[in-house]
């Protein structure tokens, strides 16, 4: 007996490590083609799906809304945890606009044309409410994935978007799929509420988490550095679980946690960062390939004509009126808002919430479930791929300078009062072709090392910077105001 329970973990495991791999390669694939990463996971879960060559019959829409919910948590933190609050501060407004308005706009626009495509009511209302949101896990993983340099601002608040407008799209669906069951009507104004309480109580309830969690950091005095990042998983399921328990939205709460700590003093800060980022490309990875094996392409394909026309309307009209009304207030171009209208990808999110009405018993359940998964695969392979050449398309690339072939970090348990800050040398800089030793660099200034192509040079008096170099200085922040005379601003850590 426990040989066999033996041996069928073992084959459970090896099945794992099997679909894990393909994943990880399969990553290579979208570098030379420009797929979304989201829509090859998918597409390995679909492969070893019930349909698929690996024939693995899995349809527990439970485990998979469980696991996603899980999955989207880790990935919310991992965005906050990177992302600076004063950046937030410079796009909050024009975000909080697109999570709400821009999301109720975006349901009511599909849900109209879906009634014109011939859908009922109910399951229009449905795919409307699904696909309102845009994906965090998606916006994240393009925009930071693709080689790209975007404008800040624009940048900014798709991911912010991205990271607040979860709590409205998850209350519509649950709405409309208790009408669509119960036949009872649901108040315009107790959905209002209940999006103002959902969305003030997780804030507030991730901000506190998170702050206190930012006060604990630099007291815990723990031995080992590996401890630090179990420390900021573990309160990255409790800011996700103890919202989602009072009602409040675990999603958003778990994203502003990820905001308060990153902006505290994180002991081993590039360790912590570099853990949360592989938790999020697994759990990114875990979560896309348990959403294929949900699927059979068989009914996928049924419902192309109808999915196809779906994902026209929600592209070519519903994302971009609502973006364009919520965002023109806010004197955005002409060309951002027509950036921010066609980036509004779409991921795990809609997926996930397509097994809701499923799970709640409405009729036809599935074909919202197909069609969402139609949409979002649309959405990665039209939108997804055309994200660099629209960016330089609508001139909305910021030339940065190339990273650094090494990079150069302290590890510390606690803060100091100087820093190590790279900075980029171009012949625009009054540095470059100066020797060191004739820098009027302040005393409590020293060059640390030299990154020159595939070179580390130590510094010398007799070492001359060039075009291209990347230079390590550790400095007090008095002499910032020097510094940035001399090399510019750092490059970002």
């Amino acid at each position: 007996m426990i040989d066999a329970l033996t041996s069928a973990h073992a084959l459970a495991v090896a099945l794992f490590g099997v679909l894990l791999l393909l994943s990880v390669v399969s990553s290579r694939a979208a570098e030379r083609t420009g797929l979304p990463l989201s829509l090859l996971f998918l597409g390995v879960g679909m492969l070893a799906g019930s349909e698929g060559l690996g024939h693995i019959a899995f349809d527990d829409y439970t485990l998979a809304y469980r696991l996603g919910t899980l999955a989207l948590a880790l990935i919310l933190f991992d965005g906050g945890l990177n992302t600076p609050l004063a950046s937030v501060r410079a796009v909050l407004g024009p975000a909080s606009v697109l999570a709400t308005l821009g999301v109720f706009f975006t349901a009511l626009l599909l849900a109209g044309g879906g009634v014109l495509l011939g859908l009922p009511l109910p399951i229009a209302l449905l795919v409307g409410a699904v696909v309102s949101s845009t994906d965090a896990a998606a916006v994240f993983a393009v925009l930071r994935g693709a080689g790209i340099n975007l404008r800040r601002r624009v940048g900014l608040t798709l991911e912010l978007e991205s990271g607040l407008n979860d709590p409205l799209a998850i209350i519509l669906t649950l709405a409309v799929a208790d009408w669509a069951v119960s036949a009872r009507a649901v108040a315009a104004m107790d959905v209002l509420l209940e999006v103002l309480a959902q969305t003030i109580i997780g804030a507030g309830l991730g901000a506190g988490i998170g702050m206190l969690a930012a006060l604990a950091l630099p007291r815990l005095g723990l031995r080992a550095a590996g401890l630090y990042p179990a420390f900021t998983l573990a309160i990255a399921c409790l800011a996700y679980a103890i919202p989602t328990m009072l009602g409040a939205s675990g999603f958003l709460a778990v994203y502003v946690a990820g905001l308060a700590i990153g902006h505290g003093t994180v002991p081993f800060r590039a360790s912590v960062v570099r853990v949360h980022d592989a938790i999020a490309w697994l759990a990114q990875i875990v979560m896309f390939l348990v959403l294929g094996l949900l699927v059979y392409p068989s009914r996928l394909l049924a419902a192309a004509p109808l999915g196809l026309a779906v994902a026209a309307m929600l592209a070519l009209v519903a994302r971009p009126v609502a973006v364009a009304l919520c965002l023109v207030p806010f004197r955005y171009r002409a060309a951002e808002i027509g950036y921010i209208g066609w980036v509004g990808l779409r991921g795990a999110v809609p997926i996930i919430l397509a097994t809701v009405p499923i799970l709640a018993g409405v009729p036809d359940a599935g074909l919202v479930f197909d069609l969402v998964f139609f949409v979002v695969v649309v959405n990665a392979l039209v939108q997804g791929t055309t994200v660099p050449w629209l960016t330089r398309r609508l001139d909305l690339e910021t030339i940065d300078p190339p990273p650094a072939a090494a990079v150069l970090n302290i590890e510390a348990r606690e803060a100091f009062t100087s820093d190590l800050h790279s900075y980029y040398v171009d012949d625009a800089l009054p540095v470059a072709g100066t020797r060191l030793a004739d820098l009027p660099l302040p005393q409590s200034v020293s060059v640390m090392l030299i990154v020159r192509q595939r070179d580390l040079i130590a510094p010398r008096g007799d070492t001359v910077l060039q075009n291209g170099d990347h230079v390590y200085l550790l400095s007090h922040p008095d002499d910032d105001a020097t510094v940035q005379l001399l090399f510019g601003r750092a490059e970002a850590d």
